[in-house]
């Protein structure tokens, strides 16, 4: 992977540019069509995404409803997170919303590479705490709306 792809993800804006070539040499490319799944709400989630072209589509099954799309995600974006910082199941289904790539990176190996790098360690982090701080205050103002409708 190209390291100046990743100096324009959020996550890795922080990071030196040796750091990023570090982290560029563990990412590893995958491609899926419209519609193939990349993970499903509850997987064992070992790696995490980080979108370079097309468009994702997170989201959760809803009993009763169906599919409820939580975001539509564009190249430069990155989701799965989650399952580098945690041991639990998906929380929520991905989905090729058109074709698209990703650079895929792996817990073990992130895991390795923030061991021997603590200050790369501590930049990714702390945007990890900045990202999931973020998205749960839009699901806390989602659910905020689902309730308002619900009384109507």
């Amino acid at each position: 992977m190209d390291a100046a792809v990743l100096k324009k993800v959020a996550l890795f804006e922080g990071l030196t540019q040796g750091q990023l070539a570090k982290v560029a040499q563990i990412a590893r490319p995958r491609t899926y069509t419209a519609g193939d799944f990349l993970f499903r709400e509850g997987d064992t989630g070992q790696d995490m995404f980080i979108l370079t072209d097309g468009k994702v589509r997170i989201s959760k099954s809803v009993p009763g409803i169906g599919e409820e799309a939580l975001a539509i995600l564009e190249p430069g974006q990155y989701f799965g997170e989650m399952a580098v910082i945690e041991d639990s199941p998906r929380s929520a289904d991905a989905i090729a919303h058109s074709g698209c790539t990703v650079w895929v990176i792996e817990r073990a190996k992130l895991d390795q590479l923030m061991f021997t790098d603590k200050d790369l360690a501590y930049v990714l982090l702390w945007t990890f705490v900045r990202t999931l701080s973020e998205r749960l205050r839009e699901t806390n103002d989602k659910i905020k709306g689902f309730f308002a409708i619900s009384r109507f």
